[in-house]
Protein backbone atom coordinates (compact mmCIF):
# COMPACT_ATOMS: atom_id res chain seq x y z
CA UNK A 1 0.00 0.00 0.00
CA UNK A 2 1.42 3.38 -1.01
CA UNK A 3 0.07 6.44 0.74
CA UNK A 4 1.64 9.85 0.15
CA UNK A 5 3.64 11.23 3.06
CA UNK A 6 1.84 14.56 2.71
CA UNK A 7 -1.53 12.83 3.20
CA UNK A 8 -0.26 10.93 6.25
CA UNK A 9 1.11 14.16 7.71
CA UNK A 10 -2.26 15.87 7.31
CA UNK A 11 -4.05 12.98 8.99
CA UNK A 12 -1.61 13.06 11.90
CA UNK A 13 -2.33 16.74 12.54
CA UNK A 14 -6.09 16.47 12.09
CA UNK A 15 -6.60 13.37 14.25
CA UNK A 16 -3.63 13.82 16.62
CA UNK A 17 -2.03 10.48 15.79
CA UNK A 18 1.61 9.43 15.73
CA UNK A 19 3.27 8.11 12.57
CA UNK A 20 2.78 4.41 13.36
CA UNK A 21 -0.87 4.94 14.29
CA UNK A 22 -1.69 6.74 11.06
CA UNK A 23 0.14 4.12 8.98
CA UNK A 24 -1.68 1.20 10.60
CA UNK A 25 -5.04 2.98 10.44
CA UNK A 26 -4.79 3.80 6.72
CA UNK A 27 -3.58 0.25 6.07
CA UNK A 28 -6.66 -1.14 7.80
CA UNK A 29 -8.92 1.29 5.93
CA UNK A 30 -7.53 -0.06 2.67
CA UNK A 31 -8.39 -3.63 3.69
CA UNK A 32 -11.56 -3.19 5.75
CA UNK A 33 -10.65 -6.14 7.99
CA UNK A 34 -7.21 -7.58 8.67
CA UNK A 35 -4.89 -9.27 11.17
CA UNK A 36 -2.05 -7.55 13.00
CA UNK A 37 0.51 -9.45 10.97
CA UNK A 38 -1.01 -8.38 7.66
CA UNK A 39 -1.20 -4.79 8.81
CA UNK A 40 2.43 -4.87 9.89
CA UNK A 41 3.47 -5.96 6.39
CA UNK A 42 1.23 -3.45 4.61
CA UNK A 43 2.12 -0.46 6.76
CA UNK A 44 5.83 -1.15 7.30
CA UNK A 45 5.31 -0.86 11.04
CA UNK A 46 7.39 -3.31 13.14
CA UNK A 47 5.31 -6.31 14.18
CA UNK A 48 6.44 -5.87 17.79
CA UNK A 49 4.69 -2.47 17.83
CA UNK A 50 1.61 -3.30 15.77
CA UNK A 51 -0.48 -4.79 18.61
CA UNK A 52 0.19 -1.77 20.83
CA UNK A 53 -0.74 0.55 17.98
CA UNK A 54 -3.95 -1.35 17.28
CA UNK A 55 -4.87 -1.27 20.95
CA UNK A 56 -4.31 2.49 20.99
CA UNK A 57 -6.45 2.98 17.87
CA UNK A 58 -9.21 0.88 19.42
CA UNK A 59 -9.23 3.01 22.57
CA UNK A 60 -9.40 6.17 20.48
CA UNK A 61 -12.40 4.84 18.55
CA UNK A 62 -10.79 4.32 15.14
CA UNK A 63 -11.18 0.53 14.87
CA UNK A 64 -12.97 -2.46 16.41
CA UNK A 65 -11.42 -5.80 17.41
CA UNK A 66 -13.24 -8.80 15.95
CA UNK A 67 -13.68 -11.78 18.26
CA UNK A 68 -12.25 -15.11 17.15
CA UNK A 69 -8.96 -16.64 16.10
CA UNK A 70 -6.86 -15.33 14.58
CA UNK A 71 -7.71 -11.93 16.07
CA UNK A 72 -8.77 -9.52 13.37
CA UNK A 73 -9.46 -5.82 13.37
CA UNK A 74 -12.27 -4.01 11.57
CA UNK A 75 -12.05 -0.48 10.19
CA UNK A 76 -14.87 1.90 11.00
CA UNK A 77 -16.37 4.27 8.44
CA UNK A 78 -14.46 7.58 8.34
CA UNK A 79 -17.68 9.45 9.18
CA UNK A 80 -18.06 7.37 12.35
CA UNK A 81 -14.42 7.94 13.29
CA UNK A 82 -14.86 11.70 12.92
CA UNK A 83 -17.93 11.67 15.19
CA UNK A 84 -16.14 9.55 17.81
CA UNK A 85 -13.07 11.77 17.76
CA UNK A 86 -15.27 14.85 18.14
CA UNK A 87 -17.02 13.35 21.17
CA UNK A 88 -13.74 12.27 22.74
CA UNK A 89 -12.27 15.74 22.24
CA UNK A 90 -15.32 17.35 23.84
CA UNK A 91 -15.09 15.05 26.86
CA UNK A 92 -11.33 15.58 27.15
CA UNK A 93 -11.68 19.36 26.86
CA UNK A 94 -14.38 19.38 29.54
CA UNK A 95 -12.21 17.33 31.90
CA UNK A 96 -9.15 19.52 31.31
CA UNK A 97 -11.20 22.66 31.82
CA UNK A 98 -12.52 21.27 35.10
CA UNK A 99 -9.00 20.40 36.28
CA UNK A 100 -7.73 23.88 35.40
CA UNK A 101 -10.65 25.49 37.23
CA UNK A 102 -9.90 23.40 40.31
CA UNK A 103 -6.25 24.43 40.06
CA UNK A 104 -7.19 27.95 41.19
CA UNK A 105 -7.83 26.64 44.69
CA UNK A 106 -4.70 24.52 44.94
CA UNK A 107 -1.19 25.25 46.18
CA UNK A 108 0.23 24.91 42.66
CA UNK A 109 -1.70 28.00 41.56
CA UNK A 110 -0.50 29.99 44.59
CA UNK A 111 3.11 29.05 43.84
CA UNK A 112 2.73 30.07 40.19
CA UNK A 113 1.26 33.44 41.20
CA UNK A 114 4.06 33.93 43.71
CA UNK A 115 6.72 33.22 41.07
CA UNK A 116 5.13 35.65 38.62
CA UNK A 117 4.62 38.39 41.23
CA UNK A 118 8.23 38.17 42.37
CA UNK A 119 9.45 38.24 38.79
CA UNK A 120 7.36 41.28 37.83
CA UNK A 121 8.90 43.31 40.68
CA UNK A 122 12.19 43.38 38.78
CA UNK A 123 10.69 44.39 35.43
CA UNK A 124 10.35 47.94 34.20
CA UNK A 125 6.79 48.59 32.93
CA UNK A 126 8.10 49.46 29.47
CA UNK A 127 9.80 46.06 29.30
CA UNK A 128 6.41 44.35 29.43
CA UNK A 129 6.02 44.14 25.68
CA UNK A 130 5.95 41.62 22.90
CA UNK A 131 4.85 40.71 19.40
CA UNK A 132 1.94 38.41 18.64
CA UNK A 133 1.52 36.36 15.48
CA UNK A 134 -1.73 34.87 14.26
CA UNK A 135 -5.18 36.35 14.80
CA UNK A 136 -6.16 33.76 17.40
CA UNK A 137 -3.14 34.71 19.54
CA UNK A 138 -3.88 38.39 19.04
CA UNK A 139 -7.48 38.07 20.20
CA UNK A 140 -6.54 35.85 23.12
CA UNK A 141 -4.14 38.52 24.36
CA UNK A 142 -6.61 41.31 23.71
CA UNK A 143 -9.24 39.38 25.63
CA UNK A 144 -6.83 39.10 28.56
CA UNK A 145 -6.27 42.88 28.52
CA UNK A 146 -10.03 43.50 28.46
CA UNK A 147 -10.57 41.09 31.37
CA UNK A 148 -7.94 42.92 33.42
CA UNK A 149 -9.18 46.43 32.56
CA UNK A 150 -10.12 48.60 35.56
CA UNK A 151 -10.97 52.04 34.15
CA UNK A 152 -11.17 52.33 30.37
CA UNK A 153 -11.05 50.42 27.09
CA UNK A 154 -10.66 52.08 23.71
CA UNK A 155 -10.90 49.84 20.64
CA UNK A 156 -10.34 51.14 17.12
CA UNK A 157 -10.96 48.65 14.36
CA UNK A 158 -12.05 48.07 10.78
CA UNK A 159 -15.55 47.29 9.51
CA UNK A 160 -14.85 43.55 9.41
CA UNK A 161 -12.88 43.79 12.64
CA UNK A 162 -16.04 44.94 14.43
CA UNK A 163 -17.73 41.67 13.48
CA UNK A 164 -14.78 39.74 14.90
CA UNK A 165 -14.83 41.75 18.13
CA UNK A 166 -18.35 40.66 19.03
CA UNK A 167 -17.40 37.00 18.57
CA UNK A 168 -14.11 37.17 20.46
CA UNK A 169 -14.64 39.85 23.11
CA UNK A 170 -18.34 40.37 23.82
CA UNK A 171 -18.43 38.23 26.97
CA UNK A 172 -15.37 39.94 28.48
CA UNK A 173 -16.61 43.40 27.43
CA UNK A 174 -19.94 42.75 29.15
CA UNK A 175 -18.13 41.83 32.36
CA UNK A 176 -15.92 44.92 32.06
CA UNK A 177 -18.99 47.13 31.65
CA UNK A 178 -20.55 45.65 34.77
CA UNK A 179 -17.31 46.48 36.64
CA UNK A 180 -17.80 50.11 35.67
CA UNK A 181 -15.14 50.20 32.95
CA UNK A 182 -15.72 52.90 30.33
CA UNK A 183 -15.73 51.25 26.89
CA UNK A 184 -15.36 53.07 23.57
CA UNK A 185 -15.32 51.37 20.18
CA UNK A 186 -14.65 53.15 16.88
CA UNK A 187 -15.08 51.54 13.47
CA UNK A 188 -16.57 52.21 10.03
CA UNK A 189 -20.26 51.24 10.25
CA UNK A 190 -21.63 49.51 7.15
CA UNK A 191 -24.72 47.51 6.27
CA UNK A 192 -22.68 44.37 6.93
CA UNK A 193 -21.89 45.28 10.54
CA UNK A 194 -24.71 47.67 11.51
CA UNK A 195 -26.55 45.06 13.58
CA UNK A 196 -23.29 44.18 15.37
CA UNK A 197 -22.68 47.87 16.15
CA UNK A 198 -26.19 48.19 17.57
CA UNK A 199 -25.68 45.13 19.75
CA UNK A 200 -22.34 46.38 21.05
CA UNK A 201 -23.86 49.80 21.72
CA UNK A 202 -25.65 48.19 24.69
CA UNK A 203 -22.33 47.75 26.48
CA UNK A 204 -20.09 50.37 24.84
CA UNK A 205 -20.16 53.76 23.21
CA UNK A 206 -19.83 53.23 19.46
CA UNK A 207 -18.65 55.83 16.95
CA UNK A 208 -18.77 55.54 13.16
CA UNK A 209 -15.29 56.52 11.93
CA UNK A 210 -16.03 56.58 8.21
CA UNK A 211 -12.65 57.51 6.75
CA UNK A 212 -10.19 56.24 9.35
CA UNK A 213 -8.70 52.79 8.85
CA UNK A 214 -6.76 51.68 11.89
CA UNK A 215 -6.52 48.79 14.36
CA UNK A 216 -5.42 49.37 17.92
CA UNK A 217 -6.51 49.15 21.55
CA UNK A 218 -5.74 51.27 24.62
CA UNK A 219 -6.41 49.78 28.05
CA UNK A 220 -6.54 51.91 31.24
CA UNK A 221 -4.33 54.54 29.65
CA UNK A 222 -1.37 52.28 30.34
CA UNK A 223 -1.29 49.50 27.73
CA UNK A 224 -1.39 49.68 23.96
CA UNK A 225 -1.88 47.00 21.35
CA UNK A 226 -1.31 47.79 17.68
CA UNK A 227 -2.26 45.51 14.81
CA UNK A 228 0.36 46.19 12.14
CA UNK A 229 -1.26 44.84 8.97
CA UNK A 230 -4.34 45.52 6.87
CA UNK A 231 -6.84 42.81 7.82
CA UNK A 232 -8.26 42.82 4.28
CA UNK A 233 -4.91 41.88 2.79
CA UNK A 234 -3.42 39.43 5.30
CA UNK A 235 -4.38 35.86 6.11
CA UNK A 236 -5.47 35.47 9.77
CA UNK A 237 -2.54 33.12 10.44
CA UNK A 238 -0.06 35.83 9.41
CA UNK A 239 -1.64 38.77 11.21
CA UNK A 240 0.82 40.58 13.51
CA UNK A 241 0.35 42.79 16.55
CA UNK A 242 2.61 44.57 19.02
CA UNK A 243 1.71 44.97 22.69
CA UNK A 244 3.48 47.31 25.10
CA UNK A 245 2.87 48.53 28.63
CA UNK A 246 3.69 52.24 28.72
CA UNK A 247 1.54 54.91 30.37
CA UNK A 248 3.42 57.71 28.59
CA UNK A 249 2.68 56.46 25.08
CA UNK A 250 -0.82 55.14 25.90
CA UNK A 251 -1.97 58.48 27.33
CA UNK A 252 -0.38 60.38 24.43
CA UNK A 253 -2.21 58.16 21.95
CA UNK A 254 -5.49 58.69 23.81
CA UNK A 255 -5.01 62.46 23.64
CA UNK A 256 -4.29 62.33 19.89
CA UNK A 257 -7.30 60.10 19.29
CA UNK A 258 -9.72 62.24 21.34
CA UNK A 259 -10.36 64.87 18.58
CA UNK A 260 -11.05 62.05 16.12
CA UNK A 261 -13.49 60.44 18.55
CA UNK A 262 -15.34 63.72 19.09
CA UNK A 263 -15.54 64.37 15.36
CA UNK A 264 -17.69 61.36 14.48
CA UNK A 265 -21.27 60.57 15.43
CA UNK A 266 -22.36 57.81 17.73
CA UNK A 267 -24.36 54.71 16.91
CA UNK A 268 -27.61 53.92 18.70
Amino acid sequence: MIVKEEFLSRLRKIFDLNLYEVKVWTALLSRGISTAGELSSISDVPRSRTYDILESLEKKGFIVMKLGKPIKFVALKPEEVIERVKKNLAVEAKEKSKRLEQLKNEDVHKELVSLFTQGVKFIEPSDLSGSLRGRDNIYNHLDMLVRDAEKSITLVTTAEGLNRKIEALKHSLEKAQRRGVKIRIAAPITQANKSVAQELSKIAEIRNIENLKSRFAIIDGSQVMFMLLDDEQVHPNYDVAVWISTSFFAKSLEQMFEPVWQKFRGVK
